[in-house]
């Protein structure tokens, strides 16, 4: 028989191993928030057709034009396919779940694992990924991804500051280690870039001249995606083509998606020519509708009413859209919080919904609108005793009065607003003189909006007609795509409306879009220019939260104080998706809530043609 501390002695030195095991034990799946979906026998997503035909040209027909095909540098506007996340080129170590928050599961990457204190983690490649040219993706090609990556983009570089170190182990297995523990967002979130070929990259064109990651080009890329390009008429037009021997065809995540054999994009500078190439057929076959105006009035043409066009509605229960009109703080004139204030009180959305919306939108009042991370009502419990710890450096409003969007629609109530902002205007040093809104050095208070098309005149003008009243003179500048992305990216501008999106599981990206370094770092998705000391303790404090309910409080003081310094005016929303697609084309119902649609479960159906 054992002693009692022979027994205590075994106890412990299993208990030892199995915490080992645990730290070591590899992930075919994960996710941030409860368990995922899906199991190592995962074999489609619930919403597929797994025997969706192969076959047939999706035609789309998008705005602007194109000069590059290298999406990972902030210079010169990416071709359709393209995107940050590598689109149908490039495939990623892990692949983003379509129908659960924050859970991804492995691509490249077969599996991952990590520590239990979340200081490292380690991808295991799949032995089956390789590139178009059928050379293996391996462990080199990760490394020198992400050492690339973060130099020529400084979204990664801020996106996965805190990797430390990237280490090719074998020809398989990648080890990244952290230079903080406990941010159990950071191993899984590594998963998200894309990889690239290494021995490509290195090499030179077919004129002999070496290739250059920090650059665009025109030059198709090698990849190791469901599609590669297969002609192209710079600016004007692209199409891909399926590849044949694309090496996840039979992944989970694959199956029953990416079912054309050609995807065609035609480029329009014109939107009204884009709907009217929609109209036609044979130039876009499955249009995802943002206007209000047109899904309710425009829907008339010959070829719906034969029912050749249909429309559907999908229901998205994710995180909503997160439009608004950014004040460039960087510039003095939108410096004081008083001026910022003012300004919002201007948008009288009730009245634009009504009359130019047919009622259709919702109004946006978080930037981590829908779900449990938008602040509400007065701060409580938790996140009252984190705010608690700033007090001293934010206004009492933030611990006295419930955050509400000021609600317009009638004479009387634009009135009141007027009144209440002429006063914040005083109170920052202006004067109200016959009609204008004048600075402290004379001149009349002006803004100039930046757009880049009609939907930007038609939002935009009752916004600035409502300023005219409180002495503020507002113009929109409309310039090209390019002009308006390169603007942008160098923060070029007074105000600009731009469209963002949250996580659930907020983290890494919150540096982005809301921290000091940001706002000077060319590309970054801080468009108002923050610099708030506060701010950038939340999102460091978000980023390494223990937990779920503590990442949840943090939230919700950080959406609390960019509410209250009016960085933006918020806009509208629409809960659902809204696709109009020509009848040969079919897409599984029902789709996956969290997104609203999958695109690429749809398929060609010559019967229907």
């Amino acid at each position: 028989m054992m002693s009692r501390i022979t027994v205590t002695f075994v106890v412990m030195f299993v208990l030892n191993l199995t915490a080992i095991a645990n730290e070591q034990t590899w992930r075919t799946g994960d996710a941030l928030i409860g368990e995922p979906k899906y199991g190592a026998d995962f074999k489609h997503y619930d919403h597929v057709n797994s025997d969706a035909p192969k076959g047939g040209q999706l035609n789309s027909a998008v705005p602007g034009g194109f000069d590059s095909f290298n999406p990972f540098v902030t210079r010169g506007r990416s071709a359709a396919g393209l995107t940050y996340f590598g689109g149908v080129l490039y495939d990623g170590l892990f692949t983003q779940s379509l129908d659960q928050a924050s859970a991804s599961y492995g691509l490249v990457a077969e599996s991952y694992r990590y520590a239990d204190d979340y200081s490292w983690a380690e991808y295991r490649i799949n032995p089956k990924a390789h590139w178009h040219d059928g050379k293996p993706i391996t462990a080199e090609d990760v490394v020198w991804s992400f050492e690339n990556l973060r130099k020529v983009d400084p979204r990664w570089g801020s996106y996965y500051k805190n990797l430390t170190k990237t280490q090719m182990l074998n020809e398989q297995v990648v080890r990244f280690e952290f230079d903080i523990k406990g941010n159990r967002e950071l191993p899984h979130i590594l998963g998200d870039l894309p990889i690239l070929p290494k021995h490509w990259w290195e090499g030179t064109d077919d004129k002999g001249n070496k290739r250059d990651i920090s650059q665009p080009t025109t030059e198709p890329p090698l990849g190791s995606g469901p599609y590669r390009i297969a002609e192209f008429e710079l600016g004007k037009s692209i199409t891909w083509e399926r590849v044949e021997d694309y090496w996840g065809i039979d992944h989970p995540t694959r199956v029953g998606r990416f079912n054309y054999d050609r995807l065609k994009y035609t480029y329009f500078l014109d939107p009204t020519a884009l709907w009217e190439a929609f109209k036609k057929g044979g130039i876009e076959d499955i249009r995802m509708e943002n206007s209000s105006r047109r899904w309710a009035t425009e829907y008339v043409f010959p070829s719906f009413e034969r029912g050749d066009v249909v429309k559907k509605v999908f229901p998205e229960t994710g995180p909503q859209v997160f439009q608004a009109f950014y004040f460039n703080t960087r510039l003095e004139k939108f410096a004081d919080v008083r001026v910022r204030e003012a300004l919002g009180l201007m948008l009288d959305f009730e009245a634009m919904n009504k009359n130019l919306f047919f009622g259709l939108y919702t109004r946006t009042d978080s930037t981590f609108e829908g779900g449990e991370l938008e602040s509400n009502n007065l701060p409580s419990g938790r996140e009252l005793e984190i705010l608690e710890e700033y007090r001293d450096q934010l206004p009492d409003t933030v611990f006295t009065t419930p955050f509400e969007l000021t609600k317009l629609g009638s004479n009387s109530s634009l009135r009141k607003a007027q009144r209440k902002a002429i006063k914040l205007f005083k109170a920052a040093g202006y004067t109200f003189k016959s009609g204008k809104m004048i600075e402290p050095g004379g001149d009349q208070f002006t803004i100039e909006f930046l757009g880049r098309n009609q939907t930007d005149e038609r939002i935009t003008n009752p916004y600035i007609e409502n300023l005219r009243k409180i002495g503020v003179a507002g113009t929109l500048r409309i310039v090209d795509t390019a002009q308006y992305q390169n603007r942008v990216s160098e923060f070029d501008y007074e105000i600009v409306s731009v469209p963002t999106i949250q996580s659930i599981s907020p983290g890494n990206e919150q540096r982005e879009y809301w921290s000091s370094k940001a706002a000077d770092t060319t590309g970054s998705r801080n468009f108002a220019g923050i610099k708030n000391p506060v701010i950038d303790d939340l999102v460091d404090r978000i980023i390494s939260a223990p937990d779920r309910e503590e990442l949840v409080q943090l939230t919700h003081a950080l959406d609390r104080l960019i509410k209250w310094n009016f960085y933006t005016v918020p806009m509208w929303h629409n809960p659902e998706r809204w696709v109009a697609h020509w009848r040969h084309f079919n897409i599984p119902e029902p789709q996956p809530g969290y997104i609203g649609i999958d695109p690429w479960s749809a398929w060609f159906s010559e019967e229907q043609n």
